[in-house]
């Protein structure tokens, strides 16, 4: 793969114990991990979500009206990806953060032609705010950008090894799925990402690819189009 969209949640940002705020060390260890990938030559975008500050469905945002409580999540996801961006450009990889809401002292807005630009001037692309519209998930990010830029790929990165048949949390005989196609995804709602990504993704012909980021290497495998996790197409 040449092209690929990175799907990092909140968790990537937070202490993998607490599950909140940002935790310097894992943002640390995921922005090597790219860094190190990215200088092999493939061109990386990330969409990051917020859910490690606040999340727009959480139970924080109770009684909030849903459209202001969604706006404050695509605020949270700024401050992660400028986070993100401050690691990588540690790591060694130049990064651009775009964002879907214009913040113009601290992040360029989202220009798909400036977006492609960067990638292919050998930048890490972090696409921040969401769609920029409420009721959309990161998860439609993701793909709706990949689809914009015509990535090869969606990298979904999460705390478990890929899709499996029931929640391995609650149910230790869950098995795990290396294939299957969009359209399964989304009938037997197996919960991989929001079924308008999935059926995004799935009228784009790109597929996504499940993996499981708090194994040690597993996102520079994924990115090289590696078999890891579960492959949805």
């Amino acid at each position: 793969m040449s092209r690929v969209v990175l799907k990092l949640s909140g968790e990537a940002f937070a202490d993998p114990k607490l599950e909140f705020g940002i935790d310097p060390d894992t943002v640390a260890r995921v922005a090597e991990e790219i860094a190190s990938v990215h200088n092999e030559g493939h061109e990386i975008a990330i969409v990051v979500g917020g859910g490690n500050i606040f999340r727009g469905v959480s139970s924080a945002a109770e009684g909030m009206d849903r459209a202001n409580a969604d706006y404050m999540g695509m605020l949270a996801t700024v401050i992660n990806a400028l986070a993100l961006r401050d690691a990588l450009e540690r790591a060694g990889s130049e990064t651009r953060v775009q964002t879907a809401i214009t913040i113009q002292q601290v992040a360029e807005p989202y220009i798909r032609l400036r977006a492609i630009r960067h990638l292919e001037k050998g930048r890490v692309v972090i696409f921040a705010g969401g769609t920029g519209n409420p009721f959309f998930t990161t998860d439609t990010t993701a793909a709706l950008r990949a689809a914009e830029i015509g990535a090869d790929a969606v990298l979904k990165a999460t705390r478990v090894d890929g899709v499996y048949d029931d929640d391995p949390a609650t149910n230790p005989e869950a098995v795990l799925i290396s294939e299957l196609g969009h359209m399964d995804a989304i009938s037997r709602r197996l919960g991989i990402m929001d079924t308008t990504a999935v059926t995004m993704a799935m009228e784009n012909d790109l597929p996504i690819r499940v993996f499981n980021m708090n194994r040690p290497g597993e996102i520079q495998r994924a990115v090289r189009g590696e078999d890891v996790g579960t492959l949805v197409h």
